[in-house]
């Protein structure tokens, strides 16, 4: 197994030398755990807080929890302590060094909770997302997405170029640590076991289960309609829950980072646009798996390969961000007259759109709606279409044409 180097470590680093806390955060089993462990020096002190006897100390007896153990610390899933933090908050405020906490924890909607009410101005918090396509393809440092001709000069320069069947393999694969690194080789048991443990300690957590299989079902419902417009009712009637138990799944899946929408983008003179946000998924390996696609042949000519690439495109653009310890401003846009950009982007004061389609060789239609953006207030920057084309090119001075293997 293979150790892959994770573009936040260099943020990671630079953060430790002015912040006595810092707080990574993520979905399960993205590697938080190993990428610290290879970061630590042999003076931090490692402890998990999946040691139930670590965990009951910490619990009940917080104050002798940080007697017992020495700084520099590293605290694994430290969400099952929230106890620790009035007491980290102290150390801090008593005068603990830079560097001082490494805090991880699986559970993001928990964690920044419990973080900015006990740590609010003493705690760096970072979000971890799975492998982007950078970190397991790509060599050098990471940047955040820009449709600017320089920077997508370097990005391209830090690829690993594809074509159509290597690109639906990597959809294909996901970005998930443990099948990318080779510690685990079937990816059906990987992603069986991934469901269950999920369903069994993150998901029991939040909600009554009276039928987990039901749950699993709601989850696969919700694969099915990436890239889609979020109906509720859609996924609710598939597996015969009500709509408010799919607002409250749907809730639980966000907050646990296996989904994320994407809001539509409107503003005072754009009015006729539509409110409904679309869903995509973090993993595409995920999706292929609970859409049942057994092979990335197979998927690439399915009824679905559209919309999991754009999925795969949104996701991947949104960890340059995250990775970046970034902001993104990202939405869609669409409008009743049936205009459409699948994402546009606000940086540096324009709105940037963004279309992504499968063709090697998109033609100039694609950018029509681009114009749209001009009836608003934020001017409308450079545009792209993100597709499978080898090389970096263009339609106009406008609008470049990107491959998505350089995202």
């Amino acid at each position: 197994m293979k150790y892959i180097k994770r573009d936040l470590e260099e943020k990671i680093e630079a953060l430790s030398k002015e912040y006595a806390c810092i707080l990574i955060t993520g979905p399960r089993q993205v590697g938080k755990t190993t990428m610290l462990k290879n970061l630590m020096d042999e003076e931090r002190e490692y402890v998990t807080l999946d040691d139930l006897e670590e965990r009951r100390l910490a619990k009940t007896e917080p104050a002798l929890f940080m007697q017992m153990h020495k700084m520099p610390i590293f605290i694994d899933e430290v969400q099952y302590a929230p106890e620790l933090f009035s007491y980290i908050k102290i150390e801090i405020d008593k005068g603990a060094t830079p560097g001082s906490f490494w805090l991880t924890g699986s559970q993001a909607f928990k964690m920044m909770d419990l973080a900015q009410e006990s740590l609010a101005g003493r705690v760096a918090v970072l979000h971890m997302p799975s492998l982007s396509q950078h970190e397991i393809y790509g060599s050098g440092s990471a940047d955040v997405f820009s449709v600017d001709l320089e920077s997508l000069k370097n990005r391209k320069a830090k690829g690993m170029q594809t074509d159509v069947s290597g690109m639906y393999e990597r959809i294909w694969r996901g970005s998930m640590p443990g099948l990318v690194s080779g510690k685990y080789s079937e990816r059906d048991i990987f992603y069986s076991s991934y469901l269950q443990t999920y369903i069994d300690r993150d998901v029991s957590e939040l909600v009554k289960l009276t039928d987990k299989f039901q749950f699993q079902d709601f989850i696969r419902a919700a694969a099915c309609r990436v890239g889609q417009l979020l109906n509720v009712h859609d996924i609710a009637s598939d597996v015969g829950v009500s709509d408010d138990t799919a607002k409250r799944w749907l809730g639980v899946l966000e907050k646990s980072d296996i989904i994320f929408y994407l809001r539509p983008y409107s503003n005072n003179l754009l009015k006729r646009t539509i409110k409904t946000p679309k869903l995509y998924f973090f993993d595409t390996g995920l999706v292929a798996y609970l859409t049942k696609y057994t092979s990335p042949s197979i998927l690439e000519n399915g009824a679905l390969n559209g919309a999991i690439l754009e999925n795969y495109t949104v996701s991947e653009l949104l960890k340059t961000y995250q990775n970046c310890a970034k902001e993104c401003l990202l939405w869609y846009y669409r409008d009743k007259e049936s205009n459409e950009i699948d994402m546009v982007i606000e940086s540096d004061g324009q709105l940037h759109p963004l279309e992504i389609k499968k063709s090697a060789n998109p033609g100039s239609e694609l950018i029509g709606a681009f114009e749209i953006l001009d009836k608003g207030a934020i001017p409308r920057g450079k545009g792209a279409v993100l597709c499978m084309r080898p090389e970096l090119s263009a339609i106009n001075s406008e609008n470049y044409i990107v491959p998505i293997w350089m995202i």
